[in-house]
């Protein structure tokens, strides 16, 4: 278990749009640009093996900016193909502020960071005590048939709700907006509204009306 204190001040970030991670959850992901092979390298060889996934953000103009939140994950799973690549897998440990770019030398960007605002990250899986299980797995078969998609309903029946929430806000196939407004949701009550209406949403078209 990662406390506060072992906490980097700066990062290694990985710019992705539409991958979300969240704390307590796992983010598999192929690595295959030489500038990020370079930083799992480096990343393997610090004590807390952290990277830090966020999200581009396009400006009024076109620029390409960063999101102000990103979740770092921890670096638990590894392989490498024979043609270079790496498999990886993250577990979501903490979000944090971006703050400014760090100077220095790597092809990666590396980040100044500020995990203050998310230290109930460390802390164990959060419950939801308005979740309606049955109210909501009734919103997300009929998404589901909506959208023709497949899935092992037994498995998510059986899942624990931050892990069930957090695993489809990660997994469905959102707008990288929206995933973004899932890992800012304060708490997992939020985030789970946040989906609701998502979901809502898409079932009816777009339609800023929502579904009773």
């Amino acid at each position: 278990m990662i406390k506060h204190g072992d906490l980097p001040d700066t990062l290694p970030l990985f710019p992705l749009p539409g991958a979300l991670l969240l704390p307590r959850a796992r983010l598999p992901l192929h690595i295959f640009e030489p500038r990020y092979l370079q930083m799992i390298e480096d990343c393997m060889k610090t004590p807390q093996r952290l990277i830090g996934m966020i999200q581009p953000l396009k400006g009024p103009e076109g620029q390409n900016h960063l999101n102000a939140i990103g979740c770092a994950g921890r670096l638990t799973g590894f392989s490498e193909t024979e043609d270079g690549r790496y498999m990886i897998t993250l577990a979501g440990v903490s979000r944090f502020r971006f703050l400014s770019e760090k100077e220095g030398f790597t092809p990666y960007l590396c980040a100044n960071i500020d995990w203050k605002p998310f230290a109930r990250d460390l802390g164990p899986a959060e419950h939801d005590s308005g979740f309606d299980r049955d109210a909501f797995f009734d919103l997300l078969e009929r998404y589901f048939v909506a959208q023709g998609l497949d899935t092992d309903w037994e498995s998510l029946q059986e899942a624990e709700e931050e892990l069930l929430i957090n695993s489809l806000g990660m997994l469905l196939p959102l707008e990288p907006e929206d995933k973004q407004a899932m890992l800012e949701a304060p708490c997992l009550s939020t985030r789970r509204e946040t989906l609701v209406t998502l979901l809502e949403y898409a079932l009816h078209g777009g339609s800023e009306e929502k579904l009773q």
